[in-house]
C-alpha cells in the first residue's frame, strides 16, 4: 500500500540532494539556499546538520572517507562529523552569475555535475566531470539550470536535465572514459503533458527514470523509451530531488523548498519538508561512491 510520510518537517529553503549511502546506512540531503548540509538514518533520527559558507550543490560521499561537497564556488573535501572543508578546484572560474546546481556519480565512481544560471534565464551553464585523480573535465555547456544527472542500468546512457526547458536529454555515455555523445530528448514535459517542470532525477532496479515534477507536486516515472509509465502525486507542489534507499532500496526519499520563486509561493505548511513514500513496488539502485 503506498503510503506517504512526512519524515522530517525542515522548512527547507531549497531541500535538494538526496543520497542514500548503502555503506553507512544514511542519507545525506541539503538545503541549497539555506546552506546546510544533513544526514540522517532511514527513519529521519540521528540527524546531524551543519552550515555552509555559500549556496550548496551536491553532497557525494568517498570511497576514502569524507565526502566532496559542491558549493558556489567550486569542490571541496568535507567531513559532516566535524565540519571541516578545504576547497579542491573552482571548476569555472570568474563566472559571477552561475554556481554549481547537481552532481552525482557515475558506475566507475566519477563525479558529474552541472551548473545553473542565478537567474535560471540564460544558457550561462556548463556541464563537467570531475575524476579519481581531481582533474576536471567539460562535457557540454549551454545550459539554463543542470539537474538530474543519473545512468541507465548498464552505465552507457547518461541522463541530464535542464529544468527551465521542462527537458531531460539523455547522452551516449563512454564507460571507459566518462565522455558524452549524441545528445537528444528524453523526456519533453510540455510535448507529454506533464505538469511542473523536471528537477532532481534517479534510476530505479527496473531502468525507468524517476523526476519530480516541481511546481507540479509529484513524481513522474519514464520508461526507458521515454514514455510516462506512471505518476505519484505529493502533499506539497514544491517537490525538488528524488532517491531510493533504506535497508532494502525500497524508499523514495524525496525533499522540497519553502522559499518562493517568480510568481510562485509555497500554499503549504509542509513545503520544504523531506518526505518518505512507501510502497512504490520498485526498489533503486545503491549509488556509487566517490572513487578519488
Amino acid at each position: 500500500m503506498l503510503r506517504i510520510e512526512l519524515l522530517i518537517d525542515a522548512g527547507a529553503a531549497l531541500g535538494e540532494g538526496p543520497l542514500w549511502d548503502v555503506a553507512e546506512q544514511r542519507l545525506y540531503w541539503i538545503d541549497g539556499w539555506g546552506m546546510k548540509i544533513h544526514r540522517c538514518d532511514a527513519a529521519g533520527g540521528e540527524r546531524i546538520s551543519r552550515d555552509a559558507p555559500s549556496e550548496v550543490g551536491a553532497i557525494i560521499p568517498r570511497t576514502g572517507g569524507g565526502s566532496i561537497l559542491a558549493l558556489r564556488d567550486g569542490l571541496y573535501n568535507f567531513d559532516i562529523d566535524s565540519g571541516a572543508m578545504d576547497r579542491i578546484v573552482d571548476p569555472d572560474p570568474g563566472q559571477a552569475r552561475i554556481h554549481i546546481n547537481d552532481g552525482k556519480v557515475d558506475r566507475q565512481g566519477r563525479l558529474v555535475f552541472g551548473y545553473t544560471d542565478d537567474d535560471e534565464t540564460d544558457p550561462l551553464a556548463k556541464v563537467f566531470r570531475f575524476d579519481a585523480d581531481r582533474s576536471v573535465h567539460e562535457l557540454d555547456k549551454g545550459y539554463i539550470c543542470v539537474n538530474g544527472p543519473c545512468w541507465s542500468l548498464d552505465g552507457r546512457t547518461l541522463y541530464l536535465t535542464d529544468s527551465p526547458l521542462r527537458t531531460i536529454f539523455a547522452y551516449d555515455y563512454d564507460i571507459a572514459t566518462g565522455s558524452i555523445s549524441n545528445k537528444r530528448v528524453f523526456a519533453d514535459f510540455e510535448a507529454l503533458g506533464i505538469t511542473g517542470f523536471p528537477d532532481g532525477a534517479t534510476v530505479d532496479a527496473e531502468g525507468c527514470v524517476w523526476s519530480v515534477r516541481m511546481f507540479g507536486g509529484g513524481l513522474v516515472r519514464l520508461t526507458p523509451d521515454g514514455a510516462v509509465d506512471r505518476t505519484v502525486g505529493l502533499p506539497v507542489e514544491s517537490v525538488s530531488s528524488i532517491a531510493f534507499g533504506g535497508p532494502d532500496m525500497d524508499i523514495a526519499y524525496v525533499t522540497s523548498m519553502s522559499q518562493p520563486w517568480g510568481d510562485w509561493a509555497p500554499r503549504e505548511r509542509e513545503a520544504g519538508g523531506l518526505f518518505a513514500i512507501h510502497g512504490l513496488g520498485v526498489r533503486g539502485v545503491p549509488e556509487v561512491r566517490f572513487a578519488g
